[in-house]
């Protein structure tokens, strides 16, 4: 798995705290930015996520690549429908010779099931390699492909979406690897808005778990997950 911050919005929190002040400020935005200082600015815009006012963070947006996921973990991240996506079409882009697939680690622990879950493997890319020899299309011969194929896809959200995303999908409950991908896009996002993200992750962070007898019972930690604290 391999994730990447490649795009975002320039100086994002000053423009959520430019958007937060413009809405009770009679100035004009030049001289609300200009009288926009780093404290301020990080203050203001603890206050506004304190109180709820996310309306302001949907002004700036962060594009990841996102590389060698599954399949499994790609269908879990276009559930966020209010976010963008472009994802590898297996319609278009042929599979490989060589097999692409991930392999979960309770699964490679078992000396057995791994092999068993390669063998199969194996058997669908060769018959998917086979259709294709014989002038089946790729887009009817992916039907055979596992949803362990690996995939690659761009993923672009606003910040008000991240937490909300981050809030489901780095909690101890969700699917392991979908929640890799949301703790690496956590750790990188923190190192351009600080603090936009100072609060973000499972509820836990901030609060009791909502999960209730479903808790896993064991509190988030941002230095398990290599997270700085801020």
């Amino acid at each position: 798995m391999k994730v990447r911050l490649i795009n975002y919005t320039e100086n994002p929190e000053k423009t959520v705290a430019q958007s937060a002040r413009l809405c009770y400020s009679s100035r004009t935005i030049q001289e609300i930015a200009e009288g926009t200082d780093g404290e301020k600015q990080e203050k203001l815009i603890q206050k506004i996520i304190r109180l709820g006012h996310y309306s302001v963070l949907e002004h700036v947006c962060f594009t990841f690549g996102i590389e060698n996921i599954s399949r499994v973990c790609s269908h879990q991240l276009v559930r966020h429908r209010i976010a963008s996506f472009s994802q590898r079409s297996q319609r278009y882009v042929k599979v490989g010779k060589e097999q692409q697939y991930i392999i979960p680690k309770k699964i490679l622990s078992d000396r057995y099931l791994s092999s068993k879950f390669k063998e199969l493997s194996t058997k669908n890319y060769d018959l998917y390699q086979e259709m294709l020899a014989k002038g089946i299309p790729a887009e009817d011969a992916r039907y055979i492909l596992p949803q362990a194929t690996n995939t690659s896809i761009i993923f672009t959200a606003n910040a008000r979406e991240l937490i909300h995303f981050f809030r489901l999908r780095c909690c101890n409950r969700a699917q392991w690897e979908i929640r890799e991908v949301a703790t690496e896009m956590l750790r990188l996002v923190k190192k351009i808005a600080p603090a936009i993200f100072k609060s973000a992750g499972p509820p836990c962070v901030s609060g009791p778990c909502p999960e209730d007898e479903m808790s896993c019972g064991h509190p988030w930690k941002r230095e398990n997950s290599g997270i700085e604290q801020q």
